[in-house]
């Protein structure tokens, strides 16, 4: 499996984050990206993607997509115009921040496989976990393109499933 891909990744950004849109621009290496990932959970059994705003949204797109499933957004919070659940955290910059899942979005007991782009303290992959728990769905595994292996991390490394490409 090559990753020649990842090298589009801007490491070299101004703020505390890589900017992973270069790789999302080239449809030969996001196709590429698609297949290493979904590679990694053949097998697993659920109903849908749950997908964390913004990026998130495009790579859980392309997964739900790959492998034939339904699209389920958490989005930022405010953002929804029906009645929501939602769920407060502290993001990797220190500021709270809130995610809101539509009530009934899937059905009690779903199964879902939870991605977003990159996660660096795990804060929002955890308010996006009790949201989907709020409502009875269960997460079996969670995707991204790199989960940084942190204290903050730690947890979610050690309970879920964790599929990620990012070289070391």
């Amino acid at each position: 499996m090559s990753k020649d891909y990842l090298d589009l990744i801007d490491t070299e950004t101004d703020g505390q984050r890589f900017d992973v849109t270069p790789l999302f621009a080239d449809p030969n290496a996001f196709s590429q990206l698609l297949d290493d990932l979904t590679s990694q959970f053949e097998g697993i059994e659920f109903e849908a993607v749950a997908a964390i705003d913004a990026l998130g949204f495009i790579l859980g797109a392309g997964i739900a997509q790959r492998v034939g499933k339904g699209l389920i957004p958490i989005r930022k919070g405010g953002k929804l115009p029906v009645q929501a659940h939602a769920v407060g955290f502290m993001d990797y910059t220190g500021k709270n921040k809130s995610l809101e899942l539509r009530r009934g979005a899937f059905l009690p007991g779903s199964r879902l496989l939870l991605v977003d782009e990159w996660i660096e303290t795990g804060a929002q992959i955890k308010a996006a976990v009790e949201l989907i728990g709020m409502m009875d769905g269960k997460v079996v595994g969670i995707a991204s393109i790199n989960i940084d292996n942190n204290d903050n991390t730690q947890e979610l490394l050690d309970n879920y499933k964790c599929y990620t490409v990012w070289k070391e």
